[in-house]
């Protein structure tokens, strides 16, 4: 027969009988309505049962009756627990604050995202949500439901279609939709398209004007590209031009690469340190006194603890301190000429913009002396050739 919860609560003894006449007393005990489980013979030849606390003590009178002594083999429920949890209070003290503290720090906001926002500020919006109580620190089960906070924050927030607001554990998540609101073009003064940089056009497209220009033709810096004049002289008017333009341009850089380089080298050697997380504060654990290395490089890695779904707000960081020197490596002529061509390269595309092409590249010069390759170099490059002129309209008196 199995133990049930109310016979835990009040604690069960397991009872070895010697002596006397133990079948008989299990027979009286039985008919005298106490509640004995488990009776079975022992491999020592002893009757052995279990029995509540209560009914233990109500052996007495059968015992003498058949010459039996009762002798308590174990214990167990709720009244030997406590008594356990006595003799270790430090323990139990520990457990029960370990556990107090763990649910504390679980019913906690500790972070608070907000995701979506372009033109709503995120201080705003972080504004708003503390109003409402959405804040770090704050107890979650005092926030109201989310499609409370949602409609609220919706109606706090001028230019938000809908907020939503999600619980994640630790973690609340503001995802904010704005409202779209067409752009209106801004008003444009009639103009002309205008070469920004002498060059051969590879590529002309006019959505707006007239093209005055061909494919191949070489156009100097300043010449019109898509007049915003149309029509006939007697008919004619003006128009804001638009279109694509795109030409060969030239840039001759005079390049400096030293043949001699400082890279970063590991040597192996490192010192680790250990960090206990709660919030946003870390306490070292390990890894104290002055790190050894002359030069060094940190790297960190954080461990958060979670439950189910939720990222508890403790964790771990490791820190890893690497030891590293700076060594000086010597380049071959070649290897230094292609490390500042590259760098040249990259400083082009930034002033030609991002959607320029280099086609070609013709080294005017090349010499290497006093630890240098000094180059002088002309990139071809394919980019828009696009700039805008004003038109002025004459007003008659």
């Amino acid at each position: 027969m199995g133990i049930n919860g109310t016979q835990w609560l009040s604690g069960i003894v397991t009872v070895h009988i010697r002596g006397g006449q133990p079948e008989q007393l299990v027979n009286q005990a039985l008919a005298g309505g106490l509640a004995l489980s488990s009776i079975r013979w022992t491999s020592e030849g002893l009757l052995e049962f279990e029995v509540t606390v209560n009914d233990f003590f109500s052996l007495r009178p059968y015992l003498k009756q058949t010459g039996c002594r009762a002798h308590v083999h174990k214990r167990k429920g709720l009244p030997f627990w406590l008594v356990k949890a006595e003799r270790r209070k430090l323990f139990a003290g520990g457990m029960v604050l370990f556990f107090g503290l763990l649910f504390m720090l679980s019913s906690l906001v500790w972070s608070v995202d907000v995701q979506g926002n372009v033109k709503l500020s995120e201080d705003q919006i972080r504004a708003v949500a503390k109003q409402e109580g959405i804040y770090p620190l704050q107890w979650s089960f005092r926030l109201p439901g989310s499609d409370v906070l949602s409609k609220r924050l919706v109606q706090k927030l001028p230019g938000s279609s809908w907020v939503g607001v999600e619980k994640s554990g630790t973690k609340v998540i503001i995802k904010v939709v704005e409202q779209t609101i067409p752009d209106l073009p801004s008003p444009q003064n009639p103009r002309h398209l205008i070469a920004s940089a002498d060059a051969v056009v590879t590529e002309i497209i006019a959505e707006a004007g007239r093209p005055v220009v061909k494919k191949n033709t070489k156009v100097k810096k300043g010449q019109t590209l898509i007049s915003g004049t149309i029509g006939g002289e007697e008919h004619s008017k003006t128009v804001v031009a638009k279109g694509k333009v795109r030409g060969l341009v030239w840039y001759e850089f005079e390049i400096e690469s030293p043949l001699v380089q400082q890279v970063k080298v590991y040597t192996g050697e490192k010192k680790t340190k250990w960090y206990a997380v709660i919030g946003s504060r870390a306490l070292k654990v390990s890894g104290f006194g002055d790190d050894p290395f002359g030069q060094s490089e940190t790297i960190q890695h954080e461990e958060k603890a979670s439950w189910r779904k939720w990222t508890l707000p403790i964790g771990r960081l490791k820190e890893t301190v690497m030891e590293m020197r700076l060594e000086n490596r010597t380049l071959t002529e070649a290897e230094a000429k292609n490390v500042g061509i590259l760098q040249a390269k990259a400083d082009l595309l930034i002033k030609a913009g991002s959607d320029a092409v280099v086609r070609n590249e013709i080294v005017l010069h090349e010499k290497a002396e006093n630890g240098k390759v000094y180059m002088k170099v002309l990139f071809e490059v394919d980019q828009s050739i696009v700039a805008e002129m004003p038109l002025i309209q004459m007003q008659g008196d």
